[in-house]
């Protein structure tokens, strides 16, 4: 892997670590990868690491619907669920495909490298 490439996706890797909205599964995937870079086991982490990413990252409109329904009232509290469908419709109306919070930040960041994190 190249090594600016490197430098950029262990950077956003930590952002992700970091971020309070992380799960613990992208923890856990982020932590292997990050222990098997420069090792054999770096490709196949790589893709595992990135399938996870995947899986994680909250799309735009799985944000509005989660903050709209009930459970989102229950997870975040009435208001700040208001809040935060308010937010994410702004975000899909200038053309947003997911969540802005600092995990799926650093995921999409990550993911948007991610044809060239193979090569």
């Amino acid at each position: 892997m190249d090594k600016e490439l490197l430098k950029y996706t262990v950077e956003k890797t930590h952002e992700l670590m970091n971020a309070p909205s992380c799960s613990e599964e992208a923890k856990a995937a982020a932590k292997t990868w990050l222990e098997s870079i420069g090792t054999e086991k770096e490709t196949a982490e790589t893709k595992k690491y990135i399938d996870e990413l995947e899986a994680d990252i909250m799309p735009i409109d799985g944000l509005i619907g989660f903050a709209e329904s009930d459970t989102g009232v229950q997870v975040f509290g009435a208001d700040t669920a208001k809040h935060v469908a308010e937010h994410a419709k702004e975000l899909k109306s200038a053309g947003a495909n997911y969540c802005d919070c600092p995990a799926c930040g650093a995921a999409a960041a990550i993911l948007d490298k991610k044809d060239v994190l193979f090569k």
